[in-house]
C-alpha cells in the first residue's frame, strides 16, 4: 500500500496564516511541532505501508522537500503539477507512475490538509478498506457527521457488504434544512476525500468513463523527466488534461463504488470556524493563541502572532494576525475570506501570496524594511547550502554577517565573512553566497537602486534547477 499525499490546495479560507506561495498543509495549526502535511504522514505510523509519494504544485516542492527531509524522508517522490487540474488528473499521474515495472499497488489516497483526532479509528478504517479494494472495489472513506454541516458533500449508504456499503449516490452541499434531515437519517456521510483502490482498478474505470483524462496523463508523464527526487510532466501536455475531481470522473460512474464509514474526529480544516473547533476553549468560549489579552470577550478566535492583541467587548469574531496583515471577521461570514484574497490579487498585492518570509530551497528570507529605494532583510543559509551564481542590473547589495560564517564569491574573488564582518556587492557585479558551515548563516542583506524586485535576478549558475 502506498500513500498517495495531495499537496497541492492552495488554503485561500485561512488567509492571512495560509498563502498562495505557503499554504495551510504547510503551516503547524494544529500541533505545534508538524505541518498539517507532516501530521498526515505521521498519522501513518503503524501501517504496512511503502514510503508515502507526495503530489504538489510546482512552486511549492522545496517547501514540501524540506518538511520531508525533516521526517527524514529525504528520497520520498514528489510528484510535480505545473499547473491544478483537479484530483482525477492527480491520482492518474501517481497511479501511472506506481504501476510501473509490473507493480500493482494500493494507493491510499489523503489530502495532506486534513486532521485526525483518533488515529487508532483512522488506522482501523483504512484495514477494514484494505479488504475491500483487494476484492476489486474502488472504497471511499466516509465521515460519519457529528452535526447538520452545509459545507461538506454527502455520501449516502446503501447495501450493507460486510465491513462497508456500497455507495447509494454522492449528494452536493446541502442547504441548512436538508443537512438537518441528512444528519437524521443516519443514512447519509461527508464526504471526506480520502480513497482507497488498487492503482489499475482506478486507471481502468478512468479508461471506462473519462478516457480524455488518462490519455493527457500518460503522454504529460511520458515526456517528463526526473530532477532529484523531483517527477517533472509536461507542462504543455498536462495543461491540455481536462479538469475534474476523482468523485466526478470515476466514483459516481463505477458499479464498484463502496464506502467505509469513519468516526475518528475529522476535520478538512476548511475555514477558521473549523480550526477554531479544533482546540478546546476556555469558560468563555474562546481560543487564544498567542500573546492575547482578553477583556469581557466571548466566542472568539484569536491568533496573535507577531505582537500582543487586546480584545475588549467582544464576541464572535475571528482575529488573526500576522507580520503583514490582520484580519477581523464574523464567524458566521469567514467564508468569504476568499473574496478578500480574491481582491488582494486583483490589486497585485503581495499579501495574497506571500508572507514577509518566503522560503527558498537554500533557506529563507525576511523583508524587514523597505523604502523607494532600498530594502532591508533578514537572510538564513542552510548549512551546506548555496544561492544561485547571479547579478543585479539595477540594485547593489550590503552584506553584513550575524552568525555563522559565508563564503562569498564577488566578482573574481571569493574569500569567507564571519560574524560582525560585511562585503559590498555593486551594481552588476557577477556573485553568489554559500554556507560552508554546519550551523545556519544569518545575516542582514541592505539593498540599494533604482528598482529592487525579484525578477531583477539573472541566475548563471543554480544547484536547485531554477531557471
Amino acid at each position: 500500500m502506498i500513500p498517495v499525499i495531495l499537496s497541492g490546495g492552495s488554503g485561500s479560507r485561512l488567509w492571512p496564516l495560509s498563502r498562495q506561495l505557503n499554504p495551510k498543509q504547510f503551516l503547524s495549526l494544529i500541533d505545534t511541532n508538524l505541518s498539517l502535511l507532516q501530521a498526515t504522514i505521521h498519522r501513518l505510523d503503524g501501517l504496512e505501508i511503502q514510503p508515502p509519494r507526495l503530489i504538489c504544485n510546482e512552486e511549492h516542492r522545496f517547501l514540501a522537500a524540506e518538511q520531508l527531509r525533516k521526517l527524514g524522508m529525504e528520497g520520498a517522490n514528489i510528484l510535480l503539477e505545473p499547473v491544478g487540474r483537479n484530483t482525477a488528473p492527480a491520482v492518474a499521474l501517481a497511479a501511472l507512475q506506481a504501476t510501473v515495472e509490473g507493480q500493482d499497488p494500493m494507493l491510499l489516497i489523503l489530502p495532506a490538509d486534513h486532521t485526525i483526532k483518533d488515529v487508532e479509528a483512522f488506522q482501523e478504517s483504512i484495514r477494514i478498506a484494505l479488504g475491500l479494494a483487494m476484492e476489486g472495489k474502488l472504497v471511499t472513506f466516509a465521515i460519519v457527521p457529528t452535526y447538520p454541516e452545509t459545507g461538506y458533500g454527502y455520501i449516502e449508504k446503501g447495501d450493507d457488504i460486510g465491513g462497508g456499503y456500497r455507495v447509494n449516490r454522492f449528494v452536493e452541499k446541502p442547504d441548512l434544512a436538508t443537512a438537518q434531515e441528512y444528519v437524521l437519517t443516519n443514512k447519509f456521510f461527508w464526504n471526506s476525500g480520502m480513497f482507497l483502490f488498487r492503482a489499475s482498478r482506478y486507471l481502468e474505470e478512468l479508461q471506462k468513463f473519462r478516457p480524455d483524462i488518462l490519455s493527457a496523463c500518460i503522454e504529460a508523464l511520458g515526456n517528463g523527466s526526473q530532477d532529484l527526487n523531483f517527477t517533472r510532466v509536461d507542462r504543455a501536455l498536462f495543461s491540455a488534461c481536462p479538469e475534474d475531481s476523482i468523485d466526478y470522473a470515476v466514483m459516481e460512474k463505477t458499479a464498484d463504488a463502496v464506502m467505509v464509514p469513519m468516526n475518528a474526529g475529522w476535520s478538512d480544516i476548511g475555514s477558521w470556524s473549523a480550526l477554531a473547533d479544533a482546540f478546546a476553549k476556555d469558560a468563555d468560549g474562546n481560543v487564544l493563541k498567542g500573546d492575547v489579552f482578553a477583556e469581557n470577550t466571548s466566542n472568539t478566535y484569536v491568533h496573535a502572532n507577531s505582537r500582543l492583541i487586546a480584545t475588549i467587548g467582544v464576541e464572535g469574531l475571528v482575529i488573526v494576525e500576522t507580520n503583514d496583515a490582520i484580519l477581523v471577521a464574523r464567524k458566521d461570514q469567514v467564508q468569504d475570506v476568499k473574496k478578500v484574497v480574491e481582491r488582494l490579487k486583483q490589486a497585485d498585492r503581495h499579501e495574497y501570496s506571500n508572507h514577509r518570509e518566503v522560503y527558498r530551497p537554500w533557506g529563507m528570507y525576511d523583508s524587514i524594511d523597505k523604502g523607494t529605494r532600498y530594502q532591508v532583510k533578514r537572510i538564513t543559509v542552510q548549512p551546506g547550502a548555496k544561492l544561485s551564481v547571479q547579478m543585479h542590473h539595477h540594485r547593489a547589495e550590503h552584506w553584513i554577517v550575524v552568525s555563522g560564517t559565508a563564503k562569498v564569491t564577488n566578482g573574481e574573488q571569493t574569500y569567507l565573512v564571519s560574524e560582525n564582518q560585511s562585503t559590498y556587492i555593486p551594481i552588476g557585479q557577477v556573485h553568489a553566497l554559500e554556507n560552508p558551515g554546519v550551523i545556519p548563516l544569518e545575516l542582514i542583506e541592505v539593498q540599494s537602486g533604482s528598482y529592487l524586485g525579484e525578477n531583477d535576478i539573472v541566475r548563471f549558475e543554480d544547484k536547485y534547477g531554477r531557471a
